[in-house]
């Protein structure tokens, strides 16, 4: 039987799991859809073994999560200036290299939200004050700035993984 404390922390991951909306930019009607999903591995019907995502159930420490953002030109015009940004939740690891989106420019930030850039570029301070290249687990949030204009009814799809603490 599991204590009420180990339901709670379970709890409180799934909702960590649950709150972690992207926000877009964009001129134009811009709908956005966020979803978190583990891959999971099944047999197909010929009997071979493939990876299948389902929504997450329950999260515990070690498991990966794959959180993706839909996003669709609901409007009668293309979309231009198309941008999605996406907090790395608390309780999480991102999984460096995970990050996807076709036609997108991917960024990423150490502070919160309040700058981007690519990997190479960012820096983060030490407790003694020297400086260091900022790796994955540094990273704060996600930017994907979509190239071009998206048409009329079309779709596109971003997304990362990340790992619970």
């Amino acid at each position: 039987m599991q204590s009420s404390g180990a339901i709670l922390f379970a709890s409180m991951l799934l909702f960590t799991i649950a709150s972690a909306p992207a926000t877009a930019q964009a001129d134009g009607d811009i709908v956005v859809q966020s979803i978190a999903e583990t891959e999971v591995e099944v047999v197909n019907r010929a009997g071979r073994k493939e990876k299948k995502r389902e929504p997450v159930a329950l999260a515990i420490p070690g498991s990966k999560v794959i959180y993706t953002t839909r996003f669709t030109n609901k409007g009668d015009k293309p979309a231009g200036n198309v941008v999605i940004n996406n907090p790395i939740p608390e309780n999480t690891v991102f999984v460096g290299g995970s990050a996807f989106g076709a036609n997108t420019a991917i960024t990423y930030s150490v502070n919160g939200g309040k700058s981007y850039d690519l990997p190479n570029k960012l820096k983060i301070n030490t407790p003694g004050g020297a400086e260091r290249q900022a790796e994955p687990r540094d990273y704060t949030h996600i930017r994907w700035r979509y190239l071009g204009e998206l048409p009329p009814g079309k779709r596109g799809e971003v997304g990362f993984r990340v790992v619970i603490k």
